[in-house]
């Protein structure tokens, strides 16, 4: 996804109802999977830790908690509005937190820069997930965390499961003075997330190892981890 991506003006456009829809569509568990994706990454304290695709920096925040002042979480998104939003969070919080906008397929940092990196509802927006997989792993230092957490169709309803939540996102999106077409095209995305195995073998090439997953309320999310090889 480069910087010239329709995904960054749907999520711009989006960003004002992006949380209370989001809440709803994840039936208000988002926070409790966010919560299970940080104690994945293991982030301890000093340490530096990247929060790709960081949307309103939600998981971000958390990050931030737990690698206290004396560490640094930098969020970074493609879409301006998001960035916007995060940083009053931040603020509002009180926690020390950087957000940028840019292109999580081509970050903006050195090789082997950070200790951890988490990715949460953002690489489903990639034609082809595996490049932005393995961007991230280059950005991490070898032995370092990598998790990736998204919203996912359960196996054995993937297909209803899909047509539920492109009738009903943008209705809600609608209903909540939002713009029901973004809503439309981020629920689509949805269906463009690997099987769990199938992501798990896309980390496994991008040079990932250990890699597991596990997944939440009947699988309609879905928790990766693994460790970049030495």
């Amino acid at each position: 996804m480069s910087t010239a991506s329709p995904d960054r003006a749907v999520f711009d456009r989006i960003a004002p109802r992006y949380d209370l829809v989001s809440g709803l569509m994840t039936l208000g568990m988002g926070d409790r999977w966010r919560r299970a994706a940080a104690e994945a990454a293991d982030a301890t304290a000093g340490q530096r830790v990247l929060d790709a695709y960081t949307g309103t920096g939600d998981l971000a925040l958390l990050l931030a908690d737990r690698v206290t002042r004396l560490g640094e979480v930098v969020g970074v998104d493609l879409s301006p509005e998001m960035i916007a939003r995060a940083r009053l969070k931040a603020t509002a919080s009180g926690r020390e937190c950087r957000f940028e906008v840019a292109d999580c397929t081509a970050l903006p940092f050195a090789s082997d820069w950070f200790d951890a990196a988490t990715a949460s509802g953002g690489l489903r927006s990639l034609a082809d997930p595996a490049p932005g997989v393995a961007e991230l792993v280059r950005v991490v230092r070898p032995g370092g965390r990598m998790v990736i957490l998204e919203v996912t169709p359960p196996a054995r309803l993937r297909g209803a499961h899909a047509r539920v939540l492109r009738f009903t996102t943008p209705l809600l999106g609608g209903a909540l003075g939002g713009d029901p077409d973004a809503f439309r095209h981020m629920v689509a995305t949805i269906g463009h997330v690997p099987a769990p195995q199938d992501m798990a073998a896309i980390m496994g090439d991008a040079g990932l190892l250990g890699v597991g997953w596990r997944t939440f309320a009947g699988g309609i999310a879905t928790l990766h981890h693994g460790v970049v090889a030495p």
